[in-house]
């Protein structure tokens, strides 16, 4: 009947404390799991591996929200791989993030009156370690508070020397096989932070800027472009037009004078140009534009460089030595005052992109740096999903995967910072350059000198699956854990990290991706979908909402919320309901062991059970092949709900309270049922456990008397059915609910005992009457019971007698005002709904309200009919 029986315990606690307080219990139970090791991984174990690793948190980093959801579904996964028996490895590690790192310490030496400058590169670099070590990795503290089950033992960074060595050993392979090389292209670059940043470290807005129409040239030999950063234009070297617009086909080939410059630049045909667009003419600066600058390729233009790195004018005139945005205003002042302009649009509001640091607006800008040349990688990271070897969970997320590595640029992976793995290449005197890897002696000598550059941090985060398991060496732990099982992360990081791990796992471990699915999850937003930011005002601290209700109650939330690639919205008043779950976990166990709830000995045989007692078992095997599917297939969403409503609905709710009966007749049948609702809880602890393991583990040691619900064994569906139970519960929950609603429209107060005869001839339920009249408050008839309202319901007929028990006369007065008044509101809507000029006029959203109200006052004036049909004669 089961195959759910733990090996006997030593023996159960039987006593809870009256309420449960997360913050008594939390910290306690978690440096207990630590110490016990059970969150360590065996790379010497005969169990099959499953292995996740931690998406790295920046070092600079605090636990948020988006954290906490990711967190609590990775450690839902491998709490309950480490119950089936699987060797669990969830890796953890923090990343050196090389830009917020350095701008921290930075910072903290602007308030000494300090400069990096002035500390020198490798002192700087000692003070960036020593903050590491002081303040860097608060977010493992708050890992702990959540309940992650992470590896301690193993924690990486980075930029320790193992992961360094992955580094340089992979950089010196890319670069002898020629996928990675020197070449001046344009980049991202930020004029605060003064390096170069990658797609992902920019950041979009709709900015309020201008839009300026420009003449350039003459009469006939005239064109007029359109720009957004005028600026710019003293870096122009062409103007484009489409090869096929006829009104530009004569300036083909021709030169027409660059205003304010003295210079003359030619027009040129490119396909690139949209003749739809604007004035199907485009200036083209090869040196400030990454459009312009493949144009430039494409037509051999020079590239002209009109700014520094500090997005000064460099251009001699009159405008050098000017930021650029003073130069922009000045330059289209100079060429007003030459009858240039010939249309400005001011706010013309258009996306701009920022660093997503220090929200600085980001320059295109000609720079020499190192790349990755990707066509291979991006290739082999395509194919390795096409052909089934990594699965993309939620499916729909493969078409964006694909539209992302089928069409990669070369990737940019050096940056202009002191902190991070520096470039591993050497110059020479005479122009030599050496890539130097880890095993090689770097060139010494008068002249020779190393790359200033560090490299991108996703350079050395894309070797995360590999590298924290010793890659280069070929580890115990690289040949167990490798592959990874599972990767869970964000949709909105797929094609920045995801990408890069496929493409180095693939290339660095002979064509064996880094994990064999990659499940992707939403961003966590507000109740009512807004992104959460400290500009919007709604950003929370999760660490709040767990001092309040316990880290069980967020977990559960997030959880509950985590449907595949979808953004998740939460709300405090949802963490509070988690939290009421816990403390219906808490006060349902503790009622179940006051009244004897029970492991001890077998299970009972079927024969000897009540039908209650196997509907509830019966329903108990549906809901572990249930979750156990929803597993399978990343639905936390769906196997949270799943789970709740069969704890607080079937077994709380119905199961106890149907046993309450039971227990108080005590025999045989109590002993049975004690004995079945311990099963029941002990497997719907374990159950719950991945996703709540708190409240659980205390509630599970209690009943069982076991070492840890963390290292029991997870469920499995044992195959009971029994529908002819099933069928006959659900005729019982019927009968009551249906009385229960009857009671509660006559105004009855629970509590209140009415008189009632039950007829249950002709079904199943006659073994349920003494439940029946528990739960309903059904005293027995009486010599003068009169039956003022007979409910049939599910084959049986209740009769009950209301008289002296309600006044009937102000009850039809109370419900003769609410049926008008449901009347009045379907009149009001249906006149609307017939009204051809409303409906014309009205928004569709206004339109679908009134059909909401009208139904609505159908229902209410059903509802009261009904009532008024019931009540006694007055």
């Amino acid at each position: 009947m089961t195959e759910n029986a733990q090996q006997q315990p030593p023996g159960p606690h039987t006593e809870l404390p009256t309420q449960y307080a997360p913050a008594d219990v939390e910290g306690p139970l978690y440096e207990r799991w630590v110490e016990r090791g059970y969150f360590e991984a065996d790379e010497k174990s005969d169990k099959p591996p499953y292995t996740i690793v931690i998406p790295p948190p920046n070092v600079t980093g605090s636990l948020h929200l988006g954290h906490a959801f990711e967190h609590t579904l990775i450690d839902a996964l491998t709490r309950r791989k480490r119950m089936q028996g699987y060797e669990t490895l969830w890796q953890p590690g923090m990343d050196h993030a090389g830009i917020a790192t350095q701008n921290v310490v930075e910072r903290e030496l602007g308030k000494e009156g300090k400069s990096r400058h002035d500390l020198g590169r490798e002192a700087f670099v000692e003070r960036v370690w020593q903050w590491k070590g002081e303040s860097g990795g608060q977010i493992s503290g708050q890992m702990r508070r959540l309940g992650d089950g992470v590896a301690w033992s193993r924690e990486r960074f980075t930029m320790d020397e193992g992961l360094s060595q992955a580094v340089q050993t992979i950089f010196k392979r890319l670069y002898d096989d020629e996928l990675i090389y020197r070449a001046e292209r344009i980049i991202n670059w930020c004029p605060r932070c003064l390096t170069a940043i990658s797609d992902i470290e920019v950041e979009y807005q709709d900015d309020e800027g201008e839009l300026v129409s420009i003449r350039y040239g003459e009469g006939d030999d005239s064109i007029v472009v359109a720009t957004t950063r005028a600026e710019t234009m003293l870096g122009d070297t062409a103007v484009a037009v489409h090869p096929e617009d006829e009104r530009y086909r004569h300036l083909v080939g021709r030169e027409i004078e660059l205003p304010l410059t003295g210079r003359r630049i030619p027009v040129v045909a490119d396909e690139h140009v949209d003749p739809e667009f604007g004035t199907g003419a485009v200036k083209v600066t090869p040196a400030h534009d990454p459009n312009d600058f493949e144009i430039g390729q494409r037509h051999d233009l020079p590239a002209v460089t009109i700014m520094d790195e500090h997005a000064v004018i460099t251009a001699h005139g009159p405008f050098q030595g000017l930021d650029r945005l003073e130069a922009r205003s000045a330059i289209v002042a100079a060429l007003r005052a030459e009858g240039r302009i010939v249309a400005e649009k001011r706010p013309y509001v258009h996306s701009v992109g920022h660093c997503s640091r220090c929200k600085t607006t980001i320059e295109p800008r000609l720079s020499m740096q190192w790349w990755v040349k990707v066509g291979p990688l991006a290739k082999a990271a395509g194919d390795a999903v096409r052909d089934g070897r990594v699965k993309i969970h939620p499916q729909e997320m493969e078409k964006r995967y694909f539209d992302w590595v089928d069409n990669l640029h070369d990737w940019c992976i050096s940056r202009q910072l002191w902190w991070g793995h520096r470039i591993p290449v050497w110059y020479g005197p005479n122009g030599e350059v050496v890539c130097v890897g880890p095993d090689d002696e770097a060139p010494t000598g008068e002249g020779w000198h190393q790359d200033t550059d560090v490299l991108d941090t996703w350079f050395s985060s894309g070797l995360w699956p590999f590298s924290t398991l010793g890659w280069p060496e070929q580890t115990d732990s690289l040949a167990k854990f490798y592959p990874n099982s599972v990767l869970v992360t964000g949709y909105d990081i797929l094609f920045f990290w995801v990408a890069r791990m496929m493409m180095f796992g693939l290339y660095a471990m002979d064509g064996t991706p880094p994990f064999h699915t990659i499940a992707l999850h939403g961003m966590v937003r507000d109740q009512f979908g807004k992104k959460m930011s400290k500009s919007f005002g709604n950003a929370v601290n999760p660490l709040d909402w767990m001092d309040k209700y316990g880290s069980d109650a967020l977990r559960f939330t997030l959880a509950r919320g985590a449907n595949p690639g979808v953004d998740v919205p939460i709300g405090e008043d949802w963490v509070q309901g988690s939290r009421n779950f816990a403390n219906k976990i808490w006060n349902a166990t503790r009622f179940a062991l006051m009244n004897g709830a029970t492991l001890k000995g077998e299970l009972p045989d079927a024969s000897r059970m009540s039908a209650t007692d196997r509907w509830i078992l019966s329903r108990l095997n549906s809901v572990v092949a249930e979750v156990d599917a929803l597993y399978e297939d990343f639905q936390f969403a769906k196997l949270s709900d799943a789970l709740f409503h069969f704890a607080w609905d079937e077994v709380f709710d119905w199961y106890v309270e149907l046993s309450k009966t039971t227990f108080q007749a005590g025999g045989e049948p109590a002993a049975v049922s004690r004995r079945v609702l311990g099963e029941v809880l002990d497997v719907t602890l374990r159950l719950l456990h991945p996703v709540v393991p708190f409240v659980t583990e205390t509630l599970w040691t209690t009943l069982t008397g076991g070492e840890s619900v963390v290292i029991a064994e997870w469920p499995k569906d044992s195959g009971f059915r029994d529908e002819a139970a099933e069928r006959e519960i659900e005729s019982l929950q019927s009968v009551i609910t249906e009385v229960r609603r009857f009671r509660a429209d006559q105004g009855l107060q629970p509590g209140q005992r009415v008189p009632a005869r039950l007829n249950l001839d002709g079904t199943a339920l006659a073994p349920h009457e003494a439940a029946i009249r528990q739960l309903l408050r059904l005293q027995p008839e009486g010599d003068a019971f009169t039956a003022t309202a007979t409910l049939p319901v599910a084959g049986a007929e209740v009769a009950l007698d209301l008289s002296g028990t309600i006044d009937v006369a102000a009850e039809r007065k109370r419900l003769a005002k609410d049926l008008a008044a449901a009347e009045k509101e379907k009149a009001q809507a249906t006149a609307k709904l017939g009204n051809e000029a409303f409906l014309a006029k009205a928004p569709d959203n206004v339109v679908e309200k009134i059909r909401g109200r009208l139904a609505k006052a159908d229902e209410d004036i059903a509802r009261i009919q009904a009532q008024l049909e019931r009540l006694p004669a007055a």
